[in-house]
């Protein structure tokens, strides 16, 4: 595998975690809560601009790996691909962040995992439809559409919850 080959797949399986055994998809997702997070403890106040901003060149990288991924996985959707995981909480975050005017505390991270995961999962439409589109685009994209209704879905419960 060449050297830029390397770093592809490095992007694509968030350093590894795309490798998991386990639930690859919900460990990958940990990768965006590290730059999450991380990007906040270093931004402070600022941190919603740059997940928009992480989260656009993710995801922009993302779909341009649709020939690395044709010639190295065996199937189109790989379970090790989890990048779209990680954009996917970037915009469950930035979603939340901008409907609720606050950052997420420890509980909010947590409650974005969790909301990121089940929507992810359960992928209402146009989730779902979003798969068919071609290439590194599809893969990407479902994910986000989820990330937008986890965002929304903690706009509404979080309040009711006591957060």
């Amino acid at each position: 595998m060449s050297f830029g080959d390397r770093l592809r797949f490095l992007l694509i399986t968030s350093c590894g975690l795309g490798l998991s055994p386990f639930a690859p998809g919900t460990v990958g997702t940990l990768g965006g809560v590290v730059i999450g997070v991380l990007i906040q403890a270093l931004a402070g106040d600022g941190a919603e601009a740059w997940w928009w901003g992480a989260a656009v060149v993710l995801f922009v990288l993302g779909c341009m790996q649709s020939d690395f991924v044709k010639r190295t996985f065996p199937n189109e959707d790989p379970g090790a691909f989890v990048l779209d995981e990680v954009v996917g909480y970037l915009v469950t975050i930035g979603v939340y962040a901008a409907l609720a005017n606050k950052l997420p505390d420890a509980a909010g991270h947590t409650a974005a995992f969790f909301a990121f995961r089940v929507f992810d999962v359960w992928k209402p439409q146009p989730a779902r439809k979003l798969e068919d589109l071609p290439g590194a685009l599809g893969i990407m994209a479902d994910d986000q559409m989820a990330g937008a209704y986890a965002g929304l879905a903690m706009f509404f419960v979080l309040p009711l919850l006591g957060f």
